[in-house]
């Protein structure tokens, strides 16, 4: 069921096992609506799981917040401290020491803007320099200096480039901090035109101004997934594919949970999930590092309490795969490029030789390219953690 390291020795298999086994019992319990069974294998699973252990007693807290939280009264004082949401402050510096800690947030933003830069290429005779990029969540800008510095790189006086970024973001602060962020990273980028257009998450589609003739790409890095209904999930992309049938589309997708039916096998789907998660930044950080701990807590812990508390969306969604979704809005899937695959092979590569945490190798990690070339996966051993897809639309 759960994929353990085997490059150690685990003399605690048979504690994690128990532990697996009192958040599966939990789990059924609060799936049948048995309040006291839930929180008896709770309070057990609470006296050996800890944010301070090892990597399956930590996705263990973690887990047993979440389904603690689906039988607590929300106004109780339990529920609000164990369900507390991080500050804006500690919400960004998860994002950040994740980014630099992991290769999570660089596989898919440098595998979503190779794509993109392909596809302005491709369409270079066609489009006047003209490359217009929406972001249906911007996440403080950090997938987008590289793009700009290959642009940079590539524009010349006689061939000036426009790069023209629609983001959309959860607070005005954010978008300002993201515009004022990206603008200076611009100006020492010569014969580059840089504008940046923020939007709050759920503006009407018809504030999104298209540049004529420009390549437009559409940027869906972790997005999808936050959507709460399957409807929602396909009015978007009838939306997307609205605003110009032939633009690329960037497809991420978290392999948290592929939509199975029942709610005690999405808890085993996520699990594997997180328990990879937590399992690689073993790998990354130090056990004892804030860095870690705030990931941990403010990052993965948040994700973990949506995935199986009492708002959870994903028992709403289920339905096709995203392969099937894009089919049925009329997109088809892309053959990703071998400069795609390089890139990131090299980006694990790089990482791992030039970590600067002792005895640290992200050795765990690595690329798995889709049987018909239009998928590249992040693994961390034999586990899929992310995986970026490109569409186009049909004529």
């Amino acid at each position: 069921m759960l994929r353990g390291d085997p490059g150690r020795s685990r003399p605690e298999d048979a504690r994690d096992q128990r532990l697996i086994h009192l958040l599966l019992a939990a789990a059924a319990a609060v799936d049948a609506g048995r309040a006291s069974a839930a929180m008896d294998a709770l309070v057990e699973l609470y006296r050996h799981a800890s944010l301070h252990g090892d990597p399956m007693q930590r996705v263990m807290a973690c887990f047993a917040d979440g389904l603690a939280a689906r039988i607590l009264p929300e106004a109780s004082p339990l529920y609000q401290s164990v369900m507390a949401p991080p500050t804006p402050e500690e919400e960004f510096a998860a994002f950040t020491d994740l980014y630099r800690a992991s290769p999570y947030f660089q596989f898919a933003h440098f595998t979503a803007n190779q794509t993109i830069m392909e596809a302005f290429e491709a369409e270079e005779q066609h489009n006047g320099g003209r490359l217009h990029v929406i972001d249906f969540d911007v996440s403080y800008g950090f997938q987008w200096p590289s793009l700009i510095q290959s642009l940079c790189d590539k524009a010349t006086t006689s061939s000036p480039i426009s790069l023209h970024l629609t983001g959309f973001g959860g607070s005005t602060e954010e978008l300002e901090e993201t515009e004022t962020r990206l603008v200076g990273f611009c100006k020492g980028c010569s014969n580059l035109e840089f504008v940046f257009r923020g939007l709050l998450r759920g503006s009407p589609a018809n504030d999104l101004k298209i540049d004529k003739d420009a390549t437009l790409a559409v940027n869906l890095v972790f997005y999808l997934q936050t959507l709460k209904s399957s409807s929602e999930m396909l009015a978007t992309l009838i939306s997307i594919r609205s605003l110009n049938p032939r633009a690329v589309v960037v497809l991420v997708e978290k392999e948290d949970n592929r939509g199975p039916a029942s709610f005690l096998a999405r808890m085993v789907d996520s699990l594997n999930y997180f328990a990879a998660m937590f399992h690689s930044l073993h790998d990354c950080l130090p056990a004892e590092s804030t860095e870690r701990l705030s990931i941990e807590k403010n990052h993965l812990g948040r994700e973990i309490k949506a995935a199986v508390g009492k708002s959870s969306h994903q028992e709403k969604v289920g339905g096709p795969t995203w392969k099937g979704r894009m089919g049925s809005v009329g997109y088809r899937g892309m053959k990703l490029s071998s400069r795609s695959v390089s890139q990131a092979k090299l980006l694990l590569k790089i990482r791992s030789h030039f970590s600067s945490i002792e005895h640290v190798s992200n050795s765990g990690f690595g690329i798995a390219e889709g049987a018909d070339g239009r998928t590249i996966s992040l693994c961390w051993q034999d586990r899929n953690l992310i995986t970026v897809s490109a569409w186009r639309g049909s004529r």
